[in-house]
């Protein structure tokens, strides 16, 4: 598993993932995020699953989490890319409102107005 945490400007984190996700990786980006949110700043995860091939349960806790510490700021939670099987598995998991046809360069010019109130 690869992954990338990019910070844009002050408020959102864009996580990229790669290959699979495991527990042992959830474990690695979960201390790479959460320090990140609890700082205060961070109002907007987007995860990016274009170049992930397979999530186990694990990976859908990593969401999850961050969803309910980004949930007493009104955090928002963006999924884009996920492969027709993922985005099955996020449908039975409840997270359908989260996932995004967008790009993540479209998803990124909607947030400059979403974070700031445009």
């Amino acid at each position: 598993m690869i992954h990338e945490v990019e910070k844009v400007g002050d408020e959102i984190i864009i996580i990229r993932l790669k290959g699979e996700l495991d527990h042992h990786s959830t474990n690695d980006i979960r201390n790479e995020i959460v320090p990140l949110i609890k700082n205060g700043s961070i109002k907007v995860l987007v995860w990016n699953l274009k170049d992930l091939h397979f999530m186990d349960s694990s990976g859908i806790g990593l969401i999850l989490g961050r969803m309910r510490e980004l949930a007493p700021i009104d955090g928002q939670t963006i999924i884009v890319n996920p492969s027709p099987t993922m985005r099955k598995i996020f449908q039975f998991a409840g997270l359908s409102p989260y996932i995004y046809s967008e790009s993540e360069i479209e998803i990124m010019s909607k947030l400059g107005g979403i974070v700031y109130g445009q």
